[in-house]
Order: C-alpha cells, then structure tokens, then sequence
C-alpha cells in the first residue's frame, strides 16, 4: 500500500473525528480520496495475489525439474509472498482496529 493510501485514510479518519466533534469539515474532494484508497487497496490485494500465484509456479516448475529454476529461487519466491501476505494482514488489522475506535468514539 503506498504512502498516499495511509495518508488519504487517516485524512477520512480525522474528518470523522471532527464531525464527531461537531466540527463543521469541508473537503475539497470527498471522492477522489475514498475511490483513491479503494483502487490502492485491490492493488494491493492483487499484488499480493500474483506473488503468491508467481512463488507456487515457480515452485511447480523446480518440481517438474525444469531447466533455470533453482531451489534458492522458490524459498525466495515463497518467502516474498508470505512476507507481503503478512503485511497485508496487519494492515488489514490495523485498519479494522482504527474503524473500531472511530465507531467507539462518543459523539
């Protein structure tokens, strides 16, 4: 997930906060930011998706004893997608964790 991701949700999340408040919030584009942090976040999940598509062909082809593929190559394979797989369920939590606080908030 990028940068721009994690800032447009805290963004929607301090706009909350503040309507919560009783603040009046105006934003200059509503949309484009939640369109934005939807986009990243199926980005994201394809991305992780195709590493873990890529890590167990190659792991097929070593298998198969296919010329080029190394044994080396598929535990870094494997391990790039369990890495980002990880990451993605921690941000996944994260984000349920902040939607929590926010609902928990007393207005």
């Amino acid at each position: 997930m990028t940068t721009n991701a994690i800032h447009s949700v805290l963004a929607m999340m301090k706009v909350t906060a503040q309507k919560a408040a009783g603040n009046v919030v105006t934003l200059s584009a509503p949309t484009t930011a939640g369109a934005g942090f939807i986009s990243e976040l199926n980005s994201s999940i394809k991305q992780i998706n195709g590493m873990q598509v890529n890590a167990q062909r190659k792991a097929e082809k070593f298998e198969l004893g296919m010329p080029g593929i190394a044994l080396n190559d598929v535990i870094v394979e494997m391990q790039k997608a369990s890495l980002a797989l990880h990451f993605g369920i921690q941000i996944n939590n994260k984000l349920i964790n902040a939607y929590q606080e926010v609902m928990n908030m007393a207005v």
